[in-house]
């Protein structure tokens, strides 16, 4: 198909799907207590990862293997179209909370409202990366963290969204809040299997002091227990043994900073 075809198609065929889960969605209410348990299941993973894809992912994917580079055009701009048009529907029915105090109304007095609201739309280029990042955490750090001892994790604790409960928060603030709620949930617990992962493996300070004191926020080891960057490989191997082998042994490979390194029953071990 030309790439027009392809294009208006793609969009059509977009909106369409995007707007019946949308609507699906909405309706679970009717269901009663089904639908609230529905509704419970879809705010965290994994069914949490399962509407992001087909919100975020599915169309980019459907779109040209249907219709070539004209269908991936078409279904950009149709997750657009529908983000804005669910937007604007959101927010005609909650006339109150629209006309009231609002975040981006705040954001728009100091940035301009074209900086704004372009500053958003431009972040959502972030989001097939951080869905690359929650696969890299489904299907990567398990068998990592299988065959490594590391430790395991309630993954949903972290991939959850929970901002669509906040009173008078809707339509644009509302979708752009869930945005970040979900981004924070994935980069918190992906900083947390990667400081298991250093920790585990290359315990070594990073020879520039600015990078360790940028990085120490995210990764409290380098001043908790990695080897001096002016060390030598037995240093470092010395330190391995100090944290993951000396007594008591912890039960998992965990970071030097991680709770279950902190106590055993309940008391602290001195480390």
């Amino acid at each position: 198909p030309g790439f027009l075809f392809g294009l208006s198609h793609a969009l059509l065929w977009t909106v369409i799907a995007l707007a019946v889960v949308t609507i699906a969605i909405h309706s679970l209410v009717l269901l009663g207590s089904l639908g609230r348990a529905i509704g419970a299941w879809l705010t965290r993973a994994p069914g949490l990862d399962l509407i992001v894809t087909v919100y975020t992912i599915l169309p980019l994917v459907a779109g040209p293997i249907f219709w070539g580079w004209g269908g991936f055009v078409g279904a950009v701009i149709g997750m657009y179209a529908t983000l804005i048009g669910w937007t604007i529907a959101h927010e005609l029915c909650h006339p109150a909370a629209r006309r009231g105090p609002r975040i981006y109304k705040v954001n728009n007095q100091m940035v301009g409202v074209f900086r704004n609201l372009g500053a958003c739309f431009w972040t959502s280029l972030a989001a097939p990366v951080f869905w690359f990042v929650r696969v890299a955490e489904l299907a990567v750090y398990p068998v990592v963290a299988g065959l490594a001892n590391l430790p395991r994790y309630n993954q949903r604790d972290w991939v959850n969204v929970s901002r669509q409960k906040f009173t008078g928060l809707v339509g644009h603030d509302l979708i752009w809040c869930l945005y970040c709620d979900w981004m924070t949930g994935i980069w918190s617990l992906g900083s947390e299997m990667l400081r298991n992962v250093e920790s585990f493996w290359c315990p070594i300070r990073f020879s520039s002091t600015a990078k360790c004191d940028n990085c120490t926020v995210d990764f409290p080891d380098i001043n908790g227990g990695w080897t001096d960057a002016n060390g030598t490989i037995a240093d470092a191997a010395a330190t391995v043994e100090k944290f993951y082998l000396t007594e008591p042994k912890p039960s998992t490979n965990a970071w030097f900073g991680h709770p279950v390194r902190l106590t055993v029953k309940g008391k602290p071990t001195g480390q």
